[in-house]
């Protein structure tokens, strides 16, 4: 059996080519651009120089062509917003579909979530199988490989998509897809100054700040590379504290994984304390200081 995966950040390659080796004889992984790629991931590394102005959105014909010459069985995708729309335009060039937001494999049955994450289904792919696979799900697997490089010919798109401008996002804070602990902020901050209590939170755990969407799409209080929930990131931290978050689904899935949560909400009717470990009924304004304090 071989195995295609198609990610974007090193630590997602080294976690998807460490699942494809679990099923796959080979492992052939597509990068894109100046993607860093870990050593010894795959048997085969197939670059896809981007050509100047080109997004990574119209390098999914390039990849359909490299699907076509290694016949892959299985297709590993990180779930980005740009590997998501070239794995829809490789499962429609197959008449497939893709499994998305994937939590689980047992054999070839693949255990994902939908509408947001209220539910959660069981399901085998028909015909060629296409995932994308948030993080954690192979984390206790090995990856390997000789990474030998091949550098692809570049397809052009028919309609490539025209870039008008770019800017370059800043990285805040801890990385948060390796972070042990995460603190999340939801509606229940007043004000953005307010956002100062976790933040001493975060430095006292060492933790990583994230938050619900509207903090991000709403008020544009935090960027949007830290929002957590069903179209942003999906985490899988040791401990998760969800502070002043309702705990509507759409958010939880982004956090549902973790080993621990912990959940700040003053509404002791709030859906978030039927989804947590350990709850805490509290205005976070006293809550936060004082554990920040006690800590």
């Amino acid at each position: 059996m071989k195995a295609l995966v198609l990610a974007e950040r090193s630590d997602a390659i080294a976690e998807l080519c460490a699942g494809a080796r679990t099923v796959a004889d080979e492992v052939v992984l597509v990068a894109f651009g100046d993607t860093q790629v870990p050593e010894a991931v795959a048997d085969k590394v197939a670059h896809i120089a981007l050509p100047e102005g080109a997004v990574v959105d119209d390098a999914a014909d390039t990849v359909i062509a490299a699907f076509d010459a290694e016949k892959a069985d299985v297709v590993f995708v990180e779930p980005t917003k740009h590997m998501k729309v070239v794995a829809g335009k490789l499962a429609a060039h197959l008449g497939a579909s893709v499994i998305t937001d994937v939590i689980a494999f047992e054999g070839d049955v693949a255990t994902n979530m939908f509408f947001g994450g209220v539910g959660m289904k069981k399901q085998k792919a028909a015909g060629v199988a296409i995932y994308t696979v948030g993080a954690g799900v192979f984390a206790e697997a090995q990856a390997s490989g000789a990474n030998a490089v091949e550098e692809l010919a570049w397809v052009a798109p028919a309609k490539a998509v025209k870039l008008v401008s770019s800017k370059a996002i800043e990285k805040s804070g801890v990385d948060l897809f390796k972070a042990d602990v995460v603190v999340a902020a939801g509606r229940g901050f007043a004000a953005k100054e307010d956002l100062k209590m976790a933040d001493e939170l975060c430095e006292k755990l060492g933790a990583g700040l994230g938050c619900s969407r509207p903090l991000t799409e709403g008020v544009d209080w935090l960027p949007t590379e830290v929002y957590i929930g069903v179209s942003g990131l999906m985490l899988s931290p040791k401990v998760y504290i969800a502070a002043g978050i309702s705990g509507q689904m759409q958010h939880m899935v982004g956090c549902n994984r973790a080993t621990t949560l912990f959940a700040i909400n003053k509404d002791k009717n709030a859906p978030i304390f039927k989804q947590c470990d350990f709850g805490l009924v509290g205005d976070i304004n006293t809550v936060l200081p004082a554990l920040t304090a006690a800590l």
